[in-house]
């Protein structure tokens, strides 16, 4: 029987491991999030707990009252650009909140996973292997690359999966992704940029979750690339999107990132090579053309 804690359930990733892990027989879990469960309505049997991973108090109590075997550290401050305007709530959330997560992991033998991502590189050389260097040109990668190194220092069993662009459907949000973003504006007849200039290999927020399992089934130690396998642009994933809608690709125009005035640089060309996670851990993702059917499928639901 594994014993999961997981942190931030009520984001894309956590509420795509409640869904996964709860049905389960061999698992035991427990959702924890700052302030209310979001979950309950959809997932009423859901054990909550509601923990502010940034109270190392509150991270104590909670991981010592349940005793998970491993914890899925999902819970971070991820919108680029207010981890640059914000530098103290990012450091707080990134930085010292995965201090907190360690400390109790080691105090109480658990085994920690820890979510990371593509931004801790500067994008010169992607796609990347488990082996590259960090150098991060935005504050948001400063941060995850510091909790990586926090991560790395720890006396527990410990496992770092680096993501790269999630898109998934969020339950009671409000938030959008990039597949729903693009239908619904060439529904309405609008024309939208996307940027033609930004290489990523994106994941489908149900591979992710998989991916957290299966390095919980094998006990996985050190650093996992757990992403897509194809590499697209933004504009070539909005192209992929109007296709499979049958909607009016000339409403798509090319851009770069110049065009945009965020307040955060984002790297030119990351991306995953994610042959050690298959080999080791057995992972599968889906393809982004899957994952566009996934999404329509779910946004219906929702």
């Amino acid at each position: 029987m594994k014993k999961i804690l997981i942190t931030g359930s009520n984001g894309l990733l956590g509420q795509k491991l409640v869904a996964l892990l709860l049905p389960r027989t061999d698992v035991e879990l427990l959702a924890t999030s700052r302030g209310e469960n979001k979950l309950a309505e959809i997932f009423p049997t859901l054990a909550f707990a509601s923990m502010d991973v940034t109270n190392r108090e509150e991270v104590e109590k909670v991981v010592a009252d349940f005793k998970p075997t491993h914890l899925i550290h999902t819970a971070a401050m991820t919108n680029v650009d207010q981890c640059e305007s914000d530098r103290e709530g990012a450091l707080k959330l990134n930085r010292d909140a995965v201090a907190h997560v360690v400390e109790a992991c080691e105090k109480h033998n658990v085994h920690l996973i820890h979510l990371s991502t593509d931004f801790i590189f500067d994008g010169e050389a992607g796609p990347y292997d488990e082996e590259a260097a960090g150098n991060p040109i935005s504050f948001y990668g400063e941060t995850k690359l510091m909790a990586e190194e926090i991560v790395k220092q720890a006396r527990c069993k410990w496992a770092i999966l680096r993501t790269v662009l999630v898109y998934g459907v969020v339950h009671d949000y409000g938030r959008t992704n990039i597949v729903l973003w693009v239908r619904d504006s060439l529904r309405a007849g609008k024309v939208i940029k996307v940027v033609t200039d930004q290489f990523r290999t994106p994941t489908l927020a149900e591979d992710l979750a998989m991916g957290c399992w299966l390095a919980v089934q094998h006990d996985a130690e050190g650093i996992y690339n757990i992403s897509g396998k194809e590499m697209y642009t933004p504009y070539d994933m909005a192209l992929l999107v109007a296709d499979y809608f049958k909607l009016d690709k000339s409403l798509i125009d090319k851009a770069d990132g110049s065009t945009f005035s965020q307040p955060a640089r984002r790297p030119a060309r990351t991306g995953f090579i994610i042959t050690k996670a298959e080999r080791e851990l057995g992972y599968k993702p889906h393809t982004f053309r899957e994952g566009i059917a996934m999404v329509a499928e779910q946004a219906d639901m929702y």
